[in-house]
């Protein structure tokens, strides 16, 4: 399955990345999650209670991040685990840019899934996804503003399906930094 997508943030590139590698911002802002810990300066390990359609699991996972380009770009791998539910992978390229009202976050992922997950059907999923991915960055801007109260601007032009998935997936991490899709 492939997400794209963008989000905007209403605050400055760099504040936008620190957030996006700050543990307790991401825990924080991932729907469900029940532990996320900085292994090192590159890897999370993470838990979350995610639902998909009629499945509910607590998926446990690592994600890595690799291609570093503070505060521009970097790669988001992981895998995670959901018991009986099945399992998730993915990686997601996320780029930071700067804009008029401070920045957009746009993001390509490709997630794989399998067991009782990739039963339940990719329309599902993909709805899933979205809601995680609009609840996540609703959080994440509360987090990054505090007195922002207006949800991120969405661009319906491509399928925002969101990679969170792939981080959820890949340990419902963080979420890169999109800003608005």
């Amino acid at each position: 399955m492939e997400f794209k997508g963008q989000y905007n943030i209403p605050a400055p590139p760099d504040e936008v990345w620190r957030a996006l590698n700050d543990p307790n911002v991401l825990q924080a802002s991932i729907p469900g999650c029940q532990s996320l810990v900085r292994l090192g300066p590159t890897e999370f390990e993470a838990s979350a209670l995610v639902h998909i359609g009629p499945l509910r699991a607590t998926f446990r996972g690592k994600v890595s991040l690799s291609d570093l380009d503070p505060p521009r770009r970097y790669r988001i791998t992981g895998e995670g685990q959901g018991g009986a539910a099945g399992f998730a992978g993915g990686e997601a390229e996320v780029a930071l840019t700067k804009t008029q009202d401070g920045t957009a976050i746009v993001y390509a992922a490709r997630a794989n899934v399998g067991g009782k997950l990739a039963q339940v059907g990719q329309r599902l999923i993909d709805g899933a996804a979205r809601q995680i991915a609009d609840e996540f960055f609703q959080r994440f801007i509360k987090q990054v503003t505090p007195a922002a109260t207006a949800e991120p601007a969405r661009e319906r032009k491509t399928e925002r399906r969101i990679w969170i998935i792939a981080v959820i997936a890949a340990v419902i991490a963080v979420i890169l930094a999109l800003m608005g899709s």
